[in-house]
């Protein structure tokens, strides 16, 4: 009779936690995004839109030195935004007679629809279309890349190298810190959660708030360059404007892609005719530095550059 009226009191109990959850649970999935910081609301405010297929595409031009000829474009890594460039920004309009970068799709102030099939290659086309808006689809372009953009570049080069009609000419190719041999990349446990969790991936993404986010996100930078609260909370604010946060999972499927197309992506940088130039963080966790050295050293990126010095010496 006792362990009869102990178990029914436990039940009353998890039946009142339950009902005390359900609303705290709701109230959570609903918290409004934060507020966009005066700096990130001037870089918004400063932008532009156009649209590709029916979807808004962010995207900042500066014009800078007059009379010069050079045009870079920037392209952002994950998950973050074309803000990333800001603190250099305005160092580049010094260099550059136009400044450009955009939002990817499904990040920061771009369209981020769902369900979509976020690709790679869609990406790249969405730089080649921003290009052709911008009327500069005849110029050549200096690309600088980060991470995700790394790969988008790569892309980009592939489609040069075949002279595709239409496609971006490009100048040069600087990629920083970026997993371009799948071999060597080393994602975030909450990457490989979000990316291969199946049922559980949109459980996570609607979970994710900004103290999961920020204790991710920190340790992938060095520990002299960590970002700020307020760093951190503007990237945070990027990722859930249009909610964002709730298409990361799909995102993350360039990881996948990346294994799928390494021959393409890869083969993309050995024997080419333009300058590359790779800047690489040593305390990169993701991309650790010894493997990335080892395989780069050893691929017919490397041999392709050694053979043509050698052939010009000769």
């Amino acid at each position: 009779m006792v362990r009869r009226d102990r178990l029914r009191r436990m039940r009353e109990w998890w039946v009142q936690v339950g009902l005390l959850a359900v609303p705290l649970l709701a109230a959570y999935l609903h918290i409004p995004p934060p507020q966009l910081s005066p700096a990130l609301h001037s870089w918004k405010s400063s932008g532009k839109f156009f649209t590709y297929k029916g979807l808004r595409i962010f995207y900042q031009d500066s014009v800078g030195v007059v009379g010069s000829p050079e045009i870079v474009v920037l392209l952002h890594g994950f998950p973050t935004s074309s803000y990333d460039w800001y603190k250099i920004w305005e160092g580049l309009t010094l260099r550059f007679h136009r400044v450009i970068a955009l939002d990817f799709l499904g990040f920061g102030f771009s369209d981020k629809p769902r369900p979509h099939h976020y690709s790679i290659f869609e990406q790249a086309s969405i730089v080649e279309a921003l290009l052709r808006h911008l009327g500069l689809q005849n110029r050549r372009i200096n690309l600088l890349s980060h991470d995700y953009g790394d790969i988008v570049a790569q892309e980009l080069l592939y489609r040069f190298k075949q002279n595709r009609s239409g496609r971006l000419t490009i100048k040069s190719l600087c990629l920083s810190n970026g997993g371009i041999f799948p071999e060597t990349h080393r994602p975030l446990l909450l990457q490989k959660l979000l990316k291969d969790g199946g049922m559980l991936s949109p459980i996570l993404t609607r979970l994710m708030n900004f103290f999961v986010f920020s204790r991710g996100l920190t340790p992938v930078f060095g520990p002299y360059t960590r970002p700020s609260e307020s760093e951190l909370w503007d990237m945070w604010a990027g990722i859930r404007n249009n909610d964002g946060n709730l298409v990361i999972d799909s995102l993350l499927q360039y990881i996948n892609q990346r294994k799928k197309f390494r021959r393409r992506w890869v083969g993309a940088l050995a024997s080419v005719s333009i300058p590359i130039h790779f800047i690489y963080g040593p305390l990169d966790p993701v991309n650790p530095y010894p493997e990335f050295l080892e395989l780069y050293s050893n691929s017919p990126i490397v041999k392709m550059s050694r053979g043509k010095r050698e052939r010009r010496s000769g």
